[in-house]
């Protein structure tokens, strides 16, 4: 089976500063594989250039066979490239279910016109959007909070919540960013079981995480990046026992690593 997203010699520069430096690496449909390295390793930027909101200096992003890299962010998205963000939601003021429904208005068929005149076109986007916010809200296991301010929601229901909204944008791959900051014990082992129930629905997902305990429970495979290099690539087991990954994260305690 062909990838379902392939990275290709991808680099970023700013001025004298190389963010990111001709890292490659496929992802395949319907597997889980994360992305790590130490505080300023690149990790963000790559992320930034998948989701095209930062064009690369040189290489590509492939999409399904198709390149994606400087088109656009929103186009990126509807293709079903999709990006979480660290900070889960942007709609703080509204209802949790208000902030799915307005996610899914990428995906819209009526126009925003439509929508200000209530269009019949617009009528069935509103009544699809809810319908499926519920069922997404509900599968996350918000529910009970669906009608709760977002900004009054603790952090595990915030970070649920901004998974919410990226699958209001029906992704064919979702980029987790942190989905674990923050969280204790409990809350991150939910978290874990819901990424690994949004895998089950057909979503492939990739993720930036520093919570290694978490990345080393759930990843198919892991993506080493140190200095905007990649150093290693492998599963679980195989990132414990590298060398250049153990020597990358020198200083930490061991159990970080999972070792």
């Amino acid at each position: 089976m062909a990838p379902i997203l392939q990275v290709k010699d991808l680099t970023k520069r700013y001025g004298g500063l190389t963010a990111v430096n001709e890292v490659s690496f496929d992802v395949e449909p319907n597997e889980i594989l994360s992305v790590i390295g130490p505080n300023g390793a690149g990790k963000s930027t790559i992320f930034k250039l998948i989701s095209s909101f930062v064009k690369p200096t040189r290489g590509e992003v492939t999409f399904n066979g198709e390149v994606i890299s400087g088109l656009a962010p929103h186009t990126v998205a509807r293709k079903g490239v999709v990006r979480t963000f660290q900070e889960t939601t942007i709609f703080k003021g509204m209802t949790a279910r208000d902030s799915v429904i307005v996610a899914h208005h990428l995906r819209s068929h009526a126009s925003l016109f439509g929508f200000y005149l209530g269009s019949a076109a617009a009528r069935r986007d509103e009544a699809d959007f809810g319908r499926s916010s519920d069922e997404i809200l509900d599968f996350l296991g918000l529910g009970a909070v669906k009608y709760e301010i977002a900004s009054n929601l603790p952090q595990g229901h915030l970070r649920a919540l901004g998974i919410a909204i990226g699958l209001a944008a029906n992704p064919k791959i979702l980029l987790l960013d942190e989905p674990f900051a923050g969280m204790n014990a409990d809350e991150t082992s939910r978290a874990v079981e819901m990424v690994r129930a949004v895998r089950d629905r057909g979503v492939t997902l990739l993720l930036v995480e520093h919570d290694m305990a978490a990345v080393m429970k759930i990843s198919d495979r892991i993506v080493v990046i140190n200095f905007g290099v990649k150093i290693a690539e492998g599963t679980p087991a195989e990132i414990r026992a590298n060398e250049k990954v153990i020597e990358a994260y020198l200083g930490v305690e061991d159990e970080t690593i999972g070792l």
